[in-house]
C-alpha cells in the first residue's frame, strides 16, 4: 500500500423496497492502491450500516461484487481507486444493469443462473436446501462430479450489465449464456440448437463487444457468441444436403 492518500467522494445509489432511487454521498480519506471494494466496506463499517452490497472471496473468484464504477462494469474487489479516479475526485457506484435491485447495489441475478442450467451449466452445486432470499446463491451439496461451469467465467454478470441488447431485449439469452452454449458445443445437441438458434438467442448479438471488454476472466463472450453462429451455420449445411456425421 502506498503511504500518499487521496481525498475521494463516494456517490452511491440506492434504493431500497419501492422508494425512489437516489443517490448519497460520503467523504473518505483513502490509499489509493485499495480497492474500490475497500471503499464501499468502509462507507458501510463507518458511515451508514443500511448499505447493502455483495462480496465474499476478495480475489475475484466468487463473482459477487460486480458493480458500475464511474459508468463502467467492474469487479470491484480487483480494482485499484487509482484506477478509476484521481486525489480530489469521484466514484460513482451503481447496481450492475439489466438485472432487479434488491436492495441499494445487491441485485438479483437468479434469471443468469437459470439461462446458464438452460445451456447445461450449473452456477453452483445441486442445492442441499433453497435459497433464504432470491438471486443470491444457496447453500450447496459437495458432488463435485455434477459441478459444471463455463470454463474460467465467475458468473459475475458484468458481461450482461453491459450489453446494450440486454438493456433493450429482457428476452434475450445473454453474453454469458451464449458462451457457456458454445462451449457445450452443438454437434447433436437438437435442444440446445433449437434454443440459441432463434431471434433471442445468438442472432440478437449486435457485435459490440461490450460484453468482452468488461469481462473480469477473459472468458471473450463476444468471440465466443461468434464461434457458436460459425457452429449453428455448419449444423444448418449438415441438415440442408442431409449429412448423417
Amino acid at each position: 500500500m502506498s503511504e500518499t492518500k487521496w481525498n475521494v467522494t463516494l456517490l452511491i445509489y440506492r434504493q431500497k423496497g419501492s422508494q425512489s432511487p437516489h443517490y448519497d454521498t460520503f467523504k473518505l480519506e483513502v490509499d489509493p492502491d485499495e480497492y474500490v471494494l475497500d471503499a464501499v466496506e468502509r462507507v458501510w463499517a463507518f458511515h451508514d450500516r443500511s448499505l447493502t452490497f455483495a462480496h465474499a472471496c476478495h480475489h475475484s473468484t466468487c463473482g459477487a461484487c460486480g458493480m458500475r464504477v464511474n459508468d463502467m462494469e467492474k469487479l470491484t474487489c480487483i480494482v485499484p481507486i487509482r484506477d478509476v479516479t484521481a486525489d480530489g475526485g469521484t466514484l460513482k457506484i451503481e447496481p450492475l444493469r439489466n438485472f432487479p435491485v434488491i436492495s441499494d447495489l445487491a441485485v438479483n441475478m437468479a434469471s443468469l443462473y437459470a439461462h446458464m442450467e438452460q445451456v447445461g451449466h450449473r452456477a453452483v452445486l445441486p442445492l442441499s436446501e433453497e435459497p433464504s432470499e432470491p438471486g443470491v446463491r444457496p447453500v450447496a451439496k459437495a458432488a463435485e462430479d455434477d459441478y459444471i461451469r463455463l470454463a474460467d467465467c465467475i458468473e459475475c454478470g458484468l458481461c450482461i450489465s453491459a450489453c446494450p441488447i440486454s438493456a433493450a431485449s429482457a428476452p434475450y439469452l445473454g453474453p454469458a449464456v451464449l458462451a457457456g452454449a458454445q462451449q457445450h458445443g452443438l454437434d447433436g445437441n437438437s435442444d440446445l440448437l433449437a434454443l440459441v438458434d432463434c431471434a433471442e438467442g445468438m442472432w440478437r448479438c449486435h457485435q459490440a463487444f461490450e460484453c468482452t471488454e468488461v469481462c473480469p476472466s477473459n472468458v471473450e463472450p463476444g468471440l465466443k457468441i461468434m464461434q457458436l453462429r460459425q457452429a449453428a451455420m455448419r449444423q444448418r449445411i449438415k441438415h440442408l444436403f442431409g449429412s448423417k456425421k
